[in-house]
Formats: C-alpha cells, sequence, structure tokens
C-alpha cells in the first residue's frame, strides 16, 4: 500500500511539475501541447511495444513440448494472480539471466525469460521470477510508465525550448517569467528532476511487483535466491562479454539491472539488491 502511495504521489508531482516548467516557458497551454504531442508519440510506443522489444532481442516463442514445465508454471501464477488470460510466453536468446514483461494491458500481455535465466535459476527460483512480472502485468505498469514517460518527454522539450530561447518568444517576452533564475532551473534543473522523478515511480513499482511475487509465490525466498544467483551470475558474464548485452533503452523493463554505481542509483529505474532483499524479507 505504502508503494501504492508514493507511485501516486510521484505521478501527481510529475504532472504539476510539468505545469510549473509549461507555464515558466511557454505558458500552460504551451505545457499541454508539449504533452499532448509527446504522450502521442508515447502512446504508439505503448500499442506496439511488444513486438518492437520482443524483434529486438530476437525472442521466439516458448515451444509447449520443449518448455512444458515453464508453460505449466506460468498458467497457474497467472491462474492465482487473477489474469483474464494467460500471458504469451518468449524465450530470448541471451545468456545473460534476465526477464521482462510487456502488452499494452492484461489481456495482450507477454512475458520473455532469457535462456540463460533458465540456465542459471531452479523451477521455483524461475517462478518467483514470473511472477514478479505478473505483478507488473497486474498494476498496469506498462501503462503507467508510458503516461509518465509522455510526461517527463514533455519537460525534456520545454527544456529544449528555453534552451533556443523559445520561452521568451512564446511568451511575447514576459520578463517576469524569462529571469534568468527561471531559465537556468527550466534548462539544468528541471530535466534532471524530471528524471530523478521518473525513476523514482519506476523504482516504487519494482518493490511492488517484488512484493506480487512474494504474495503468489508464498514466500520472498524464492524471489531473494533469484535475483542472488542473477547478480552473480550476470556479472560474470558481463565481464565476459565486456559490457551487456541489454539495450539501455530497454533496461528499466527487466527485473534486474547490472550497474551499481552510485550515480547510476539515483537515477536508476530499480532499486538495489540489498533494498530489495530487505524488501522482501521485512
Amino acid at each position: 500500500m505504502l508503494n501504492i502511495i508514493k507511485s501516486g504521489l510521484l505521478i501527481v508531482l510529475m504532472s504539476v511539475f510539468l505545469v510549473f516548467v509549461g507555464s515558466v516557458v511557454g505558458g500552460t497551454d504551451g505545457a499541454m501541447i508539449c504533452f499532448a504531442i509527446s504522450l502521442v508519440f508515447n502512446f504508439f510506443s505503448y500499442f506496439f511495444s511488444d513486438k518492437i522489444v520482443l524483434a529486438s532481442y530476437g525472442a521466439q516463442p516458448a515451444d509447449p513440448n520443449q518448455y512444458a514445465w515453464l508453460h505449466e508454471a506460468l498458467a497457474k501464477l497467472a491462474t492465482a494472480a487473477e489474469l483474464p488470460v494467460v500471458p504469451r510466453l518468449y524465450i530470448i536468446p541471451m545468456a545473460e539471466p534476465n526477464a521482462f514483461a510487456t502488452g499494452r494491458n492484461p489481456k495482450h500481455a507477454v512475458v520473455a525469460v532469457t535462456q540463460g535465466l533458465l540456465n542459471s535459476l531452479s523451477h521455483d527460483e524461475v517462478a518467483a521470477v514470473i511472477a514478479h512480472e505478473l505483478g507488473h502485468v497486474k498494476h498496469y505498469d506498462i501503462l503507467i510508465q508510458t503516461i509518465v514517460a509522455a510526461m517527463a518527454s514533455a519537460i525534456m522539450w520545454l527544456a529544449t525550448i528555453a534552451r533556443w530561447g523559445g520561452g521568451f518568444i512564446l511568451r511575447g517576452g514576459n520578463d517576469r517569467n524569462n529571469s534568468v533564475i527561471g531559465w537556468l532551473f527550466v534548462v539544468i534543473l528541471a530535466p534532471v528532476t524530471a528524471m530523478l522523478v521518473q525513476a523514482a515511480i519506476s523504482r516504487s513499482r519494482e518493490y511492488m511487483a517484488d512484493d506480487y511475487s512474494k504474495k503468489l509465490m508464498g514466500s520472498g525466498e524464492f524471489l531473494v535466491n533469484a535475483l542472488c544467483r542473477i547478480t552473480g551470475a550476470e556479472n560474470e558474464i558481463i565481464d565476459e562479454q565486456h559490457g551487456t548485452a541489454i539495450s539501455p533503452s530497454t533496461a528499466h523493463m527487466f527485473i534486474y539491472s547490472p550497474k551499481t554505481n552510485f550515480l547510476f542509483k539515483i537515477f536508476s529505474t530499480h532499486p538495489t539488491l540489498e533494498e530489495r532483499i530487505d524488501n522482501l524479507r521485512k
């Protein structure tokens, strides 16, 4: 419940922040225009993200015979989650152990797991990861992230307009809202603030998905073990490959993000491994 409230408050904060930045740059109308344009682009991604991301990673439908136990586990968890249909199941030919869920709503959901995940985890641990992904499906996280991304994109666009003097042009030279301080805030701090709020919303949704895995599995230890195994195996593979095969543009979709430096932690879409373990064991 705490994370639901936190997500709601952060979304309200992002909305208020968008209107404020818009009023500084081009008035409320300017903010709404940028938001509407951004919403169109992001909702195109919302409706076609499953096809785009699956194709980008070469994901293939999981063979019902070869992966019978995996289909059975997904069906059992989807029933426990009271989803309207069992999500489609895909396998990503990647050595790194990871997984993600996509699709515009529970009726069009997809769960994708990497081959590395199946090779590194036990069946119960894989089930815990799938339960986490079903948490994202159940909570409509794809829709929420799309709306938040649209607001963040609008703020970025407004900052770009301000950087090139658009705010002065849009407001007809109104000195009151075009002070140097206001301009610097919009150009420098607004994009950073939008990214921070967007990342904070994503982290709260990850906590909710972790909690949902704990609920479906009856214990958080299955996901704790899975995350620990994923961390160790993925870091080893990344060292051998001299980098991750996961694109930064889609890293937020996966259950685990391997980077842990301080700067990344601030802007990370995922809580740290330690924070997630503490949450699952509290």
